[in-house]
């Protein structure tokens, strides 16, 4: 089956007006005609005039006669002037001039046009604008050309505002010319149908045209039939044109919807509709906007044999089906490819069937609609039946957005009570109430605020009351009455009545929306009395028109938003979508990895926006963030090692690799890294792979965009080679070939290596010939996409005058505009960015030291948001700024302070009409230019390369260094922030962490036979050249004090946690004493006893949770930190010199001649618990045991696990996640052939290769040496107790510390 695709809806208007015949060729004659100036007086109309000789007829362009012109008897909203141009005219513009030696003008106005003289409809601009601008004196004439043309035979002009110390005076002028029209008019049950004649087509093409008036939201527009049962259909549904496809002649073959356009098509207004089919590519355009569209793969061969518009024919019995579906209305200009089907049925053409009564004329019903626009708006008319009878009837049809609204209101005569129906969540109510008490409620219909037409009845009958919606289909509600509901003398529509209005409208919202049809007592209302003031009372209303307007078609929502409307806003709920803002423009995810990074966010899955704002969706990748490179990681759907079975009479084995990333996501990806790589791996016995470069190869692969380009190279080979990386490097089992597998080997070989040309990725399929042979057998993989770096988020430029810039093509960001960049500068102030228009502009700007501003001017006067940042951002560090501009709002970010908004005004312009150059970092006045660096420059979504056009452009250099000033503060725990040209990176080599950011702490599982020694340099070695290791690995050996921290988790006391031996018999010990206490023991004289400094705050140290300790002396003064508490202070007797430093050991003390009887005990039993972060001095000698062993000067004994049980949030201190042991090192398998379907991801994505066999035979070496240990600690017991027997009165060991007995309670804390 096929797939349908919306691929969005853009203004096609210069194709609009070719297809209409408004644009051909340059012969053909301007559309400029005056309209006015030659039509009689009878041809002009208005609401009143001052006297005869300011009537009407006078309102002629230029024209001095009468008084010089119209002017009304009362200059208020309520006025008009009317013109009858005598017949349907396309109008292009309008022309207005005040009363000729007076001071009388307009300064606005609106516009209305008509077919009928009713049904009016207002001329907006840019969808929104609902006024023109008028004039400033009496005689200068002001002309404005329609954004689009307006077809109509009445116009009518209502004036909004004028001069203050006149009156209202105006004279026109409308320019144009006469507009061809072929009209017919269907009545629900009548089909206009076209048969093309038989034969082939000569064309590929179909185009459809034609104009569609009606008052029905429902109904089969037109109808093409194909071949085979095909055809497609245009369709009314709830005033939605839908496009619809079928398959299959029988009745009960059931459409499928293909796209849904505009809406509000019932309005009796003529609406333009366009369909272009062209092979599976299909445009839809109603009025000006296009929706293009992907047709389904079956509906490619279509071949229309015949159109029809009008009633629908059943398939089989060819008879007209009368049915609610059936179009009624009017059609104008219905064109088929080129043909006018209209004029062929009016000539006779024998292709063109007319069935029913089908007449070549508009016959319309005249409805008077009212519009209540604003909270002001309420009609009031008079109730003439008796109220003695004790009935009331009430009807009237309401369309509106709102989901409340007052609709109606009158008083009950004799109870003195009021009766309310009102809207309430889109729920019909009626509420009658006395005194505050409500005597009377019912409730009826639902999402009644769709924007559709709704008919609403109240019948109260005597003892019965029933309100009904939509009559059958909306529902009813209805109630006997104890007391009779009648109207006692008028009834309000709309809004609050006068004399009540603050207690109304603090209950009810006021209504806004359209009524038609009204009737009281079953007798229609005349509206047009109640305009021309004949009939009731009103304020603030539209009356014949409906001025609804859809603001949600087509969506201003981007990216999948939901749009929502009331009835002056719209709203996009953007959940889910990947981005913000008034209108879902804005990405909320980084573009990529490396944002993520310099957010100071560590490895994880993250989701990317590779273009912002643009169109392509988040996707979901996995980050590796590493010390050297940030990488990007995709899988595919087989990342495993495979083995090759060869079906039987098949030559060839393919394999597809799908990504779930869709296409754009992926080539964006691509596209933006500096490098992407991904492994290409064949494993061979007997199974050759390429052959040699000059025949043809066994096998290929598919890589690049999709479906993907043939490759006959392998990987970690050139494009183009034929070759696998053996054959680049010459070292090829066979020199006679560019493959080991080539070779044609009985052992198992293989070629792997790595795809990094770009253009090549991603690896979508494998081809693999060579694997029917007897003895063939061959194994694949194919890694995950791997990428690293942002060529966008480096790409950065410095301006180093105030008059240098760099300047781009106009930006065009119409409707939606959003920009971001990177700024670091020394300056005060300075322009970021800058592009002109005629009036309009847009521009962002550091206006002082301390503020960010951004103005724009789409027409409407100039705006601007800022935000104030409460430090200077002239510091030289980086700052973002993030600024958009919608038609709902302007909005501006800076860093993370609180976003600044500013809506836009309500009905005003809200396209961006830009046409000068694009300037950066300065102006076109080359004034007030930024010196600085910008970086990441983007508008909408878009990065502008500043580096390639810096290069070129003098005062400007590309490229921007000095990142640590602005992202060292992310580089923790001593780590050092080290420049790069694009970025940094942390060296973690003076810290006791690891990691990215130096943030990951790094902690082992110690048992009581573990030990790690750390040496010292000799004596003798001080003098020698120092090792090219850091100095966390070697430091000097005599010391005037120490810096000492360690993180620890224990439940042994008392517990020795560090040693550090001297040559001169010296020592430093911490340790937990048998208060579960913090000792620290120093001895700097070998001749006098060692020092003991007890802690006496903190006690509970082997109580299994994680502890810190912080011991700092400099000299004779100590001090010592446990956890956050207070620091307590300590001083030495001793001459403070630690001479000839030894050794550092962590774990068990196996040479303890030098220690006191009583310590050397406790060194003897080693350590049972975790360790993490230690660090002495500028050494950390469990980060070199974990992570250098082979490098350091380390000796480790024992089991030795690293694990994460040093982690706050380690929920099982013992039980280590991601362990690996240090003296077992996995190697290779010995048979040489490879480990087929183990899973295997990206080292860093899973912390290594997992496979089954080598966990296999780790689990029998961890039973092993459980088993062993707990023998080791059994026979040690024996010396343990003897040690608690003699124990001293510094250290007097209790029965709980028993190794023994914590393993039997807790063994797996202790055991492997």
């Amino acid at each position: 089956m096929g797939t349908t695709g919306l691929a969005g809806i853009t203004p096609r208007v210069a194709w609009l007006f070719l297809l209409l015949g408004f644009a051909g060729t340059a012969a053909e004659e301007a559309c400029d005609s005056p309209l006015v100036s030659n039509l009689l007086p009878s041809s002009f109309r208005s609401s009143s005039q001052l006297s005869s000789s300011h009537a009407p007829g006078f309102a002629k362009l230029n024209r001095r006669e009468g008084a010089g012109g119209w002017s009304p008897i009362v200059s208020d909203r309520y006025q008009w002037l009317e013109v009858d141009l005598g017949e349907r005219t396309k109008i292009t513009a309008v022309a207005t001039q005040g009363r000729y030696g007076s001071s009388d003008w307009l300064k606005s106005y609106q516009l209305m046009f008509s077919d009928l003289g009713h049904n009016w409809k207002q001329y907006r601009q840019e969808d929104s604008i609902g006024f023109f601008p008028g004039n400033t004196n009496a005689d200068s004439v002001v002309q404005y050309k329609l954004q689009q043309p307006v077809v109509a035979r009445f116009l009518r002009l209502i004036p909004l505002d004028w001069n203050p110390s006149g009156r209202i005076g105006l004279r026109l002028e409308t320019y144009g010319c006469p507009y061809p029209s072929d009209v017919v008019s269907l009545d629900g049950s009548s089909r206009l149908v076209y048969r093309l004649d038989p034969g082939p087509r000569r064309t590929q093409r179909d185009v459809v045209t034609l104009k569609v008036k009606t008052l029905r939201n429902a109904g089969t527009l037109l109808q093409a039939e194909g071949r085979e049962g095909l055809s497609l259909s245009l369709e009314l549904e709830r005033g939605k044109l839908l496009l619809l496809f079928r398959q299959g002649r029988a009745s009960s073959a059931e459409p499928r919807r293909i796209a849904s356009l505009a809406s509000l098509l019932d309005d009796q207004h003529w609406h333009y509709v366009a369909m272009e089919l062209h092979g599976l590519q299909l445009n839809l355009t109603v009025d000006k906007h296009t929706l293009r569209v992907k047709i389904p793969t079956e509906f490619h061969h279509l071949d229309i044999h015949e159109l029809s518009v009008g009633a629908v024919q059943g398939l089989r019995s060819h008879k007209l089906l009368h049915s609610k579906r059936n179009f009624h209305g009017c059609l104008e200009n219905l064109v088929f490819n080129g043909l006018n089907l209209i004029e062929l049925a009016k000539s006779g053409d024998q292709r063109v069937t007319l069935v029913g009564n089908v007449t070549f004329s508009c016959a319309e019903p005249v409805s008077v609609a009212v519009t209540f626009p604003g909270p002001q708006s309420f009609l009031q008319l008079p109730w003439t039946a008796s109220s003695s009878s004790g009935s009331a009837s009430i009807g009237f049809q309401f369309r509106t957005w709102n989901k409340a609204g007052l609709l109606l209101t009158f008083d009950l005569p004799r109870q003195g009570g009021v009766a309310r129906l009102f809207l309430s969540e889109a729920r019909l109510r009626l509420q009658v109430q006395k005194g505050g008490r409500v005597l009377l409620e019912l409730s009826a219909g639902s999402a009644l605020s769709d924007g559709q037409w709704h008919s609403v009845e109240l019948n109260s009958r005597r003892s019965h009351l029933t309100v009904s919606v939509d009559k059958d289909e909306g529902g009813s509600a209805q109630t006997s009455l104890s007391f009779p509901v009648t109207v006692e003398s008028h009834v309000f529509f709309g809004g609050c009545p006068a004399g009540e209005t603050q207690g109304c409208r603090h209950h009810f919202n006021a209504f806004q929306g359209c009524m038609r049809l009204l009737s009281l007592d079953n007798r229609t209302v005349d509206l047009i009395a109640v305009q021309q003031k004949q009939l009731g009372n009103y304020s603030n209303l539209q009356i014949d028109m409906c001025g609804i307007i859809d603001r949600c078609s087509p969506s201003r929502c981007e990216h999948g938003g939901l749009c929502s409307q009331t009835w002056t806003v719209f709203h996009c709920n953007c959940s889910g979508s990947g981005y913000s803002g008034a209108t879902c423009h804005s990405a909320v995810y980084e573009q990529s990895c490396e944002a993520y990074k310099h957010s100071g966010n560590t490895s994880g899955y993250f989701y990317i926006d590779v273009d912002g704002s643009g169109p392509i969706k988040p996707q979901l990748v996995y980050c590796n963030m590493t010390e050297s490179n940030t990488w990007m990681i995709v899988q595919h759907n087989n990342t495993e090692l495979s083995r090759v079975r060869p079906a039987p009479g098949v030559d060839r084995h393919s394999a597809h690799f799908s990504y779930p990333s869709e296409e754009e996501q992926l080539l964006g990806s691509i596209s933006q890294s500096e490098h992407c790589e991904q492994e290409l791996s064949y494993h061979c016995k007997k199974s050759r792979l390429l052959n040699t470069p000059e025949g043809s190869p066994f096998s290929w692969w598919l890589g690049g965009p999709a479906p993907g380009r043939v490759q006959t190279y392998w990987g970690g080979a050139h494009p183009g080679s034929q070759q696998c990386a053996c054959g680049l490097q010459g070292d090829c089992v066979d020199p006679q070939h560019y493959c080991n597998c080539d070779a044609d080997s009985l052992e198992w070989t293989e070629d792997s290596g790595l795809v990094t040309h770009k253009e090549s990725l991603p690896v979508r399929s494998l081809v693999l010939g060579d694997i029917q042979r007897p003895g063939s057998e061959a194994m694949y993989r194919v890694g995950p996409l791997r990428c690293y770096g942002d060529k966008n988020f480096w790409n950065a430029a410095f301006f180093d005058k105030e008059t240098s810039y760099l300047h781009f093509p106009t930006f065009h960001g119409e409707l939606s505009a959003d920009i971001s960049f990177l700024f670091k500068t020394t300056a005060s102030s300075g322009v970021f960015l800058e592009n002109l228009g005629i009036k309009d502009f847009i521009r962002i700007e550091l206006s002082m030291s301390t503020r960010v501003v951004f103005s724009f001017d789409v027409g409407n006067g100039p705006l601007e948001v800022q935000v104030e940042s409460t430090v200077p951002l002239n510091d030289n560090r980086w700052h973002r700024v993030r600024a958009e501009r919608n038609i709902k709002e302007a909005s501006l970010r800076l860093d993370n302070l609180p976003v600044a908004t500013q809506e836009a005004p309500a009905d005003g312009h809200v396209h961006l009409q830009l046409n000068s150059q694009l300037f950066i970092g300065g102006t076109a006045s080359r004034q007030r230019g930024f010196r600085g660096c910008i970086r990441s420059l983007q508008l909408n979504g878009i990065t502008l390369d500043l580096e390639e056009r810096a290069k070129i452009t003098p005062g400007v250099r590309p490229g921007c260094p000095g990142h640590c000033s602005s992202y060292g503060s992310l580089c923790q725990n001593q780590g050092r922030c080290v420049e790069r040209a694009r970025g940094f990176h942390c060296d973690c080599s003076q810290s006791a962490y690891t990691g990215v950011f130096c943030h990951t702490e790094l902690s082992a599982n110690f048992k009581s036979g573990t030990s790690v020694i750390y040496t010292f340099k000799e004596p003798y070695e001080l003098s020698r050249n120092r090792s090219a290791l850091p100095s966390s690995i070697y430091s000097d050996t005599t010391l005037r004090g120490e810096n000492v921290s360690i993180g620890f988790r224990t439940a042994q006391s008392p517990a020795l946690l560090l040693y550090v031996s001297s040559y001169y018999r010296e020592y430093m010990a911490v340790l937990i004493n048998k208060h579960d206490k913090l000792e620290v023991r120093y001895k700097l004289e070998g001749s006098r006893d060692a020092e003991v400094l007890r802690s006496s705050s903190v006690g509970g140290l082997a109580n299994g949770q994680l502890h810190s300790i912080t011991i700092r002396r400099l000299a004779h003064a100590v001090s010592v930190q446990v956890d956050q508490n207070a620091e307590e202070d300590f001083n030495l007797s001793s001459d403070g010199e630690f001479n000839a430093i030894k050794s550092l050991v962590l774990g068990r003390v196996h040479e303890s001649d030098d220690l006191d009887p009583h310590l050397a005990r406790l060194a003897s039993l080693g350590f049972t618990g975790c360790l993490s972060v230690v660090r002495f001095n500028s050494i950390n000698p469990l980060k070199a045991a974990l992570l250098h062993p082979d490098t350091s000067p380390v000796i480790i004994t024992g089991p030795l696990v690293q694990s994460s049980c040093g982690s706050a949030a380690s929920a099982n201190p013992y039980a280590a996640e991601n362990k690996h042991h240090i003296s077992d090192r996995s190697g290779s398998v010995g048979s040489g052939q490879p480990l087929v379907n183990a899973i295997r991801t990206d080292s860093a994505l899973v912390g290594g290769v997992i496979a089954v066999v080598i966990f296999v035979v780790l689990a029998g070496l961890a039973v092993t040496a459980r088993y062993l240990y707990r023998r080791k600690d059994t026979s040690r017991s024996q010396e343990r107790s003897a040690v608690k027997r003699d124990d001293s009165p510094d250290f007097p060991f209790n029965n709980q510390t028993d190794p023994q007995n914590l393993s039997t309670e807790n063994p797996k804390e202790y055991f492997i």
